[in-house]
């Protein structure tokens, strides 16, 4: 009789579990792993998304843009702070002055534009290092949390400056710290946490974000709910045709601000978003007949009808 000495069979290597503390810790959940991957990175360049920009030196967001949300500059002119026509005039010596720099000399992207105007700004003392501070970063949590927001097209990096490598004097390159009108950067972390705040506040006041997207009508109440100041100058901008991000626009108020206003009324039953419109083909109109012929008669397929005379023809065999 032989014996077979067997061995203790290996046990599966264990799966891999991801560290959820370590997760908590980083303070991001997954907004973006692109963006949380770049920040690892410490990468310099134009993260683009379907709905909004990102600027990153070093690893961290010093701009964002998004056609939904107004820029610093709207805000900065929509209470008197600064004349419109002052910040166009700066945006546009800014520009002025690099293109005069030389024929080798890089375009500057939208984000260094911007930045050096509220910096020649704050040198020519019409505008505060604090008003200018508050409303850029105002103006970039507001448009990444568009930028941010779940998208059905991957996005794309673009390393370095938008037309080219960085140069001296762009948004990569350190300035003393403290320096009158440079812009601070925010950590992604810190970016993507606000992001997943917003979005937990908007679903806690109405749960449906299609009011966000569409054009607002009135729900005409016999008893309307008394409104604050700040609700009703959002309620008497909704006539069908705008959006929360066109009311916002023209109220000069971030696009997040006015989007928590317009759930809030909402919920509370003044204020509805238009129904979709309807793509579907209307019926085909009846064929005519003659004069005096009563109702019409819709047309047979003659394939029918002669499957029909065979159907009859082999029941009677």
């Amino acid at each position: 009789m032989t014996t077979v000495r067997t061995t203790p069979a290996t046990p599966p290597p264990r799966l891999p579990v991801r560290d959820k503390a370590a997760a908590l810790g980083r303070g991001w959940g997954g907004v973006s792993p692109m963006l949380t991957r770049l920040a690892a990175e410490r990468a310099t360049g134009v993260l683009v998304r379907e709905r909004g920009t990102l600027h990153l030196a070093d690893g961290q967001v010093v701009h964002a843009e998004s056609p939904a949300a107004p820029g610093a500059d709207v805000l900065l002119a929509a209470h008197g702070t600064l004349d419109a026509d002052v910040w166009r005039q700066a945006l546009a010596e800014s520009v002025a002055s690099t293109g005069s720099a030389g024929t080798g000399a890089r375009r500057l992207t939208g984000a260094e534009a911007v930045h050096r105007a509220g910096r020649r700004l704050v040198a020519g003392g019409l505008l505060t290092p604090g008003a200018l501070e508050m409303c850029r970063l105002t103006a970039l949590y507001d448009a990444a949390y568009f930028a941010l927001a779940p998208s059905s097209t991957p996005g794309r990096f673009r390393y370095g400056g938008e037309d080219g490598p960085d140069e001296p004097g762009g948004l990569s390159s350190r300035e003393p710290e403290g320096t009158p009108g440079v812009p601070r950067p925010v950590p992604v972390a810190d970016l993507e946490r606000e992001t997943l705040r917003r979005r937990d506040l908007l679903h806690r006041i109405w749960p449906d974000a299609l009011p966000d997207e569409v054009p607002l009508t009135r729900e005409h109440r016999p008893a309307a709910p008394s409104l604050p100041a700040r609700r009703q100058a959002v309620l008497a901008r909704v006539d069908g045709v705008r959006t929360a991000s066109e009311i916002a626009r023209e109220l000069g108020r971030p696009a997040f601000h006015t989007l928590v206003d317009v759930r809030r009324l909402v919920a509370a039953g003044v204020v509805s978003p238009c129904p979709p419109p309807s793509f579907t083909e209307p019926e085909p109109l009846p064929v005519p007949g003659p004069p005096g012929a009563g109702l019409p008669v819709e047309p047979v397929d003659p394939h029918i009808t002669l499957l029909k005379r065979l159907r009859d023809a082999l029941e009677a065999l």
